[in-house]
């Protein structure tokens, strides 16, 4: 699950790696969606763009309001959060203020896969 506020360079690497990962793991059910806390105008539009030029397949891009879901207490100052749950347990939560995520914060949240995933 990861909630962002707004399509970035470092968001859009994420989305496709966790988007190939939730591919390869269907059959240990890894589901994957992305909360796009924001109300910009034409955001719809733009992630349209987004899943067909990446061309997304196993990945859920859905809109919020900024604040996001109230249960989930999203943090105001997080630009991205990135929360890998197993039954309905929290094993790895990150979070990144606006110009932190970058390819190697990238790599650490695809390392901790395995955290959600059945040992092979």
């Amino acid at each position: 699950m990861i909630f962002a506020r707004e399509v970035s360079g470092p968001l859009t690497s994420l989305v496709k790696k966790i988007d190939a990962e939730t591919g390869k793991n269907k059959d240990a059910q890894m589901g994957s969606f992305v909360i796009f806390c924001s109300d910009a105008e034409g955001l719809d539009a733009q992630l349209r763009k987004l899943a067909d030029k990446e061309k997304l397949k196993d990945i859920i891009l859905a809109i919020d309001n900024p604040a996001g879901p109230p249960k989930y207490q999203v943090a105001k100052e997080a630009d991205v959060t990135v929360v890998l749950y197993l039954e309905h347990e929290v094993k790895a939560n990150f979070a990144f203020k606006k110009g932190e995520l970058d390819d190697k914060k990238v790599e650490e949240i695809i390392k901790a896969l395995p955290k959600i995933l059945p040992k092979k």
